[in-house]
């Protein structure tokens, strides 16, 4: 197995060079990541400019663009003598939950794998305050969750156009209770937007956080996550709506015998 690594916290960050180390130890790893973090970049792909790629010291790729640059790069004939076969894309610092993967430029890389017919996963490290751990500890305990992961990835049957988004809780690993199958959540409104002003006067926005999850009698990635398990849940590239079709169809009739 040949597998392409990418993410949207940048070619140096410590969950991407956890996953190149733990998975390294069952496929060949190709990293290709962005130089600088990307994140909430979703699928967006650069066309406005030419990208660059060079090779680091530790044989990672580091590209000026999206995370979805980087694997439509690499699978597009960068490696032309060698293409990956398999894309995971992380590990995430902070989840991907819920309406965040709308968002995500990990899910977006993962999302643009598929587009590109290879098997996709996207991995987060899920954690109320991720963004400040220092310890690489949390990644490497979820690094070898994604090398048992793909390991029984054909086990797994996924529908052609399917990906799975991994949330692994960031908790010590004997707490880590399995896996479980998920569907997404929905969060609350975000909260609003920032106004502040630069150094010039000139008025300047900031972004409002994400809003809470949305209470739910089911269980969802955010409530799974919460109790101590990997959240696995499978999303399509195929966004049509099949369950308003047969409604439109039978509009559309009416339309057309008029």
């Amino acid at each position: 197995m040949h597998i392409l690594l990418s993410n949207d916290d940048g070619v140096f960050a410590p969950g991407l060079a956890a996953l190149a180390k733990a998975l390294s130890k069952i496929a060949k790893v190709t990293v290709m990541a962005p130089e600088a973090e990307r994140s909430g970049y979703s699928s967006a792909l650069t066309l406005d400019r030419p990208l660059r790629a060079t090779q680091l010291d530790n044989g990672f790729w580091s590209v000026n663009g999206t995370p979805a640059d980087c694997v439509y790069l690499a699978l597009n004939g960068f490696f032309a003598d060698d293409e990956p076969d398999f894309v995971v894309t992380g590990i995430n610092s902070g989840a991907n939950l819920g309406d965040d993967v709308i968002y995500s430029g990990t899910v977006g890389a993962a999302l643009e794998g598929r587009f590109l017919g290879k098997p996709a996963l996207a991995v987060s490290l899920a954690g109320p305050k991720v963004k400040q751990h220092t310890s690489v500890d949390a990644f490497a305990v979820a690094a070898e969750l994604v090398v048992d992961l793909v390991s029984h990835w054909h086990d797994l049957a996924l529908p052609e156009h399917n990906i799975i988004n991994m949330n692994v809780p960031d908790i010590p690993a004997n707490q880590i209770k399995g896996f479980r199958l998920t569907q997404l959540g929905k969060r609350q409104r975000g909260l609003s937007i920032q106004k502040s002003h630069d150094p010039r006067q000139r008025p300047v926005y900031w972004i409002g956080l994400m809003g809470d999850p949305v209470p739910t009698e089911h269980e969802t990635d955010f409530q799974t996550v919460a109790n101590g398990y990997v959240s696995l849940t499978p999303l399509q590239t195929d966004l049509t709506s099949h369950d308003a079709l047969p409604a439109l169809h039978a509009w559309l009739a009416t339309k057309n015998t008029q």
